[in-house]
């Protein structure tokens, strides 16, 4: 016979009602009666992991706009393509969104659909025979915009949101360059040269998407400087520029002796990543505030946020 079996008579047990719990019925999800308004529907999501954090990071981006705090938001093309631009474009003029920051290939998606109502080709059909990414208008007029930047010592945001609206491309209500120029708010492009289409073209002069892009890039580390208590930096689809871009910025304005501490980041994406789980959500967040993450489709998600802070509390 076996001995030395361990003897499960003298274990203790708890009592569930003592027992610490991280559910109740009370944080449940709550069904809906018709007509149900949208109000409603968020108030019947389940205060519980990604439902309770969306709901808080719709209290903190309010009350970053309340005490005057910027709300950054950076994003990829992808977002554009998902046709998400409007309520972007709608959240700045409400005021919530005070500065956008994105990538070099933004730049294509929204000149495009300024220029024509339409963007995005299939790529492994134009692979085959070299036509990919050529088409005239989109590099004759992104690759002027970049020498008119460096010849006017300006960021890229805002002089190809400034043409857009110059020549009054017939669709430019749906562009966000155009829209920030308007509104008079910060626009940043933050481009690595041979990403994007732009640099097959002739016309292209990369020391001027150098020059313009770092322009930018100083831009957007004086818009980060100012989110310290209180303010929100926000990243849909970028997962690797926005990333390493907020990191670098965020650490000058420590360096240079910011307090930029305690705010609040999210990153919203189709699915978790290493460079904006690192660079948005934890290390920034390490020695106070709050980092988010939330996984979705970005044609769910954002009309989620944005029909949240609409509605408002």
């Amino acid at each position: 016979m076996q001995k030395n079996i361990i003897d499960l008579n003298k274990v203790r047990t708890v009592p569930l009602c003592k027992r610490p719990s991280k559910v109740s019925k009370s944080d449940f999800a709550k069904t809906l009666k018709k007509p149900v308004s949208f109000r409603d529907f968020f108030k019947a999501m389940p205060d519980i992991l990604s439902g309770k954090n969306l709901r808080n990071l719709v209290e903190l981006i309010l009350d970053a706009r309340k005490k005057d705090k910027p709300v950054i938001c950076a994003f990829g093309a992808h977002v554009l393509k998902c046709g998400l631009g409007p309520m972007l474009i709608d959240l700045a003029k409400r005021g919530i969104i005070t500065a956008f920051a994105t990538n070099g290939a933004s730049t294509v998606h929204d000149f495009e659909l300024a220029y024509s109502g339409f963007t995005s080709e299939d790529v492994a059909a134009r692979l085959k025979d070299g036509s990919f990414g050529m088409t005239r208008e989109t590099g004759e007029f992104l690759n002027s915009a970049a020498k008119t930047a460096q010849k006017n010592r300006a960021g890229l945001g805002y002089t190809i949101g400034s043409e857009i609206e110059k020549q009054k491309l017939p669709n430019r209500s749906l562009s966000i360059l155009a829209s920030a120029f308007r509104l008079k708010l910060p626009i940043t492009v933050h481009v690595a040269i041979g990403t994007d289409i732009i640099y097959q073209h002739p016309q292209c002069d990369g020391a001027a998407w150098g020059y313009a892009s770092y322009q930018d890039f100083l831009l957007f580390t004086e818009n980060v400087s100012k989110l310290g208590s209180g303010g929100v930096f926000l990243n849909f689809g970028s997962a690797v520029i926005m990333p390493e871009i907020f990191l670098k910025a965020l650490t000058i304005t420590r360096n240079l002796g910011h307090k930029t501490f305690n705010f609040t980041t999210a990153n919203f994406d189709m699915i978790r990543q290493y460079r904006p789980l690192t660079n948005i959500v934890s290390r920034p967040t390490k020695d106070g505030g709050q980092g988010y993450d939330f996984t979705g489709h970005h044609e769910i998600m954002l009309p989620l946020l944005y029909a949240a802070l609409v509605n408002g509390r």
